[in-house]
């Protein structure tokens, strides 16, 4: 590879500060080439049966779980997560993979329509080349919650990944490929998002899926427009976790800790504003802080490590100026708030309490291991705080009342509410938000419905219409 070009694609390891690996943008006859030969595979690839994309796709998967270790320690080089939670994510990645072989000929089959005369249903078809915008969050749960149902749904894919993690990127189209994916049914794009919106406007590429920031996210939806062009977002998020007065704490401070420092705090899903009742407040704090002084931080390699680091230098500092302005402004820091003095991008976990609305903190997300604790009078200022942001991914209720937590669930405005527990990720489980966390669904029956043509074919006879 010549080192001539310069790259942001590249591989720099947050546990230490390294460059391992860089790879070359790629040039637009390149990309032309790749969009070419995914267009026309498209049309051989959409004639295979379920059932033989089926048996590619349970290859895929049984291929990740064969190589889990070699898999999952390439996560952790690349983002920077606890070996424990890159593994963990590539079996998920299996379980995906495996849920839409099996059932993929059940989502997809026609769907009747009652009606007086004649016949009338549903075919669910392809709809070409799908353009998958991902971040470097969950490298390959990202690419797996994409491509699985859309491969399987007979649509072909090119991958824009995020540039800190290529490798994960080349491995993922590897591995396809290998397990006897045709060539062009799922392409890796080297190239940096200045080149996204000349890729959307290709008319070849038939819809995108993206997961990202809110601005980003923004700009996809604009070009996709544009070009009248569907899309999928799923944005971020900063949501709520309600500690009702009747709830079990330690289970609730549990939660909190374990699901706020699960992948460094950089999880969409991540519980970002615990909201929890005066009754319960001083014990709700005094625990998580306990927990989390506790926690060790250090080599994500390690299997003693409880908080790993952040992905990169850059969401180290912004996190760690979030928090300065946030105390800057009035809020308290109870705990943490400080870059770690050794190599690579860690940091304290970080508790602050006190946080008003005006702050920047108070609207903004934090993506890192920060713990916003707010206190409330009751269950309805409850309500009233978790609904006041314009995001709505998902959301914890912590009750011990079953009714009463659906209940609450049900005025909690986000696209995901877990009971007695933070947002988590099933391959049979809807993922997606409202709200400025985007739209469109992945996951379960909805995410290979999501860029399929619904077309309605209709039986009947001239003389009786309807």
């Amino acid at each position: 590879m010549s080192t001539q070009i310069k790259s942001n694609i590249k591989t720099i390891n947050p546990t230490t500060g390294k460059e391992e690996k860089v790879f070359e943008v790629m040039t637009p006859d390149q990309i032309n080439n790749i969009l070419e030969v995914a267009d026309k595979t498209f049309n051989t690839w959409k004639k295979t049966t379920i059932a033989e994309r089926a048996t590619i796709i349970h290859k895929v998967a049984k291929a990740f779980r064969d190589r889990k270790e070699e898999l999952g320690k390439l996560v952790t080089l690349e983002m920077g997560k606890l070996l424990v939670e890159s593994i963990g994510e590539v079996m998920l990645c299996a379980d995906i993979f495996d849920y839409y072989a099996d059932n993929a000929a059940e989502l997809l089959a026609d769907e009747k329509i009652d009606t007086p005369f004649g016949e009338a249903f549903i075919s669910k078809e392809p709809l070409g080349v799908i353009l998958s915008i991902q971040p470097w969050n969950f490298p390959f749960y990202q690419i797996t919650r994409s491509a699985a149902p859309n491969l399987m749904a007979g649509n072909t894919m090119v991958l824009k990944h995020a540039s800190n993690i290529p490798q994960c990127a080349q491995i993922m189209e590897d591995i396809f490929i290998e397990c006897g994916l045709p060539k062009g049914v799922y392409t890796n794009l080297f190239v940096p998002g200045a080149s996204v919106d000349t890729i959307i406007a290709d008319n070849r590429v038939k819809g995108v899926a993206f997961t990202g920031s809110e601005p980003a996210g923004s700009s996809v939806a604009a070009a996709a427009g544009k070009h009248i062009k569907k899309t999928t977002l799923e944005l971020g998020g900063s949501d709520p976790f309600i500690v009702l007065d009747d709830a079990d704490v330690n289970k609730a401070v549990r939660g909190a800790v374990e699901g706020r420092l699960w992948n460094a705090g950089q999880v969409c899903v991540s519980p970002k504003r615990m909201i929890v009742d005066k009754k319960l407040a001083d014990q709700f704090i005094a625990g998580v802080t306990e927990a989390v002084k506790k926690v060790k931080v250090g080599d994500p390699l390690n299997p003693e490590t409880q908080l790993a680091p952040l992905s990169s230098e850059k969401a180290r500092e912004d996190v760690l100026k979030q928090v300065a302005k946030a105390v800057e402004q009035g809020a308290t820091l109870v705990y943490g708030g400080k870059k770690l003095d050794r190599d690579g991008w860690f940091m304290e976990p970080t508790i602050l309490t006190n946080i008003k609305k005006g702050m920047d903190a108070y609207s903004e997300e934090i993506f890192g291991p920060v713990f916003m604790i707010y206190v409330v009078e009751n269950e309805q200022e409850a309500i009233k705080l978790a609904n006041d942001t314009e995001f709505g991914l998902g959301g914890s209720v912590f009750t011990e009342n079953k009714n009463r937590g659906i209940e609450v669930a049900r005025q909690v405005v986000t696209g995901m509410v877990y009971i007695n527990h933070v947002t988590g990720i099933a391959p049979q489980l809807p993922f997606g938000g409202t709200k400025k966390s985007g739209y469109g669904r992945e996951q379960a029956k909805y995410g290979i419905h999501e860029f399929v043509n619904e077309k309605l074919i209709r039986v009947t006879d001239i003389n009786n219409a309807y």
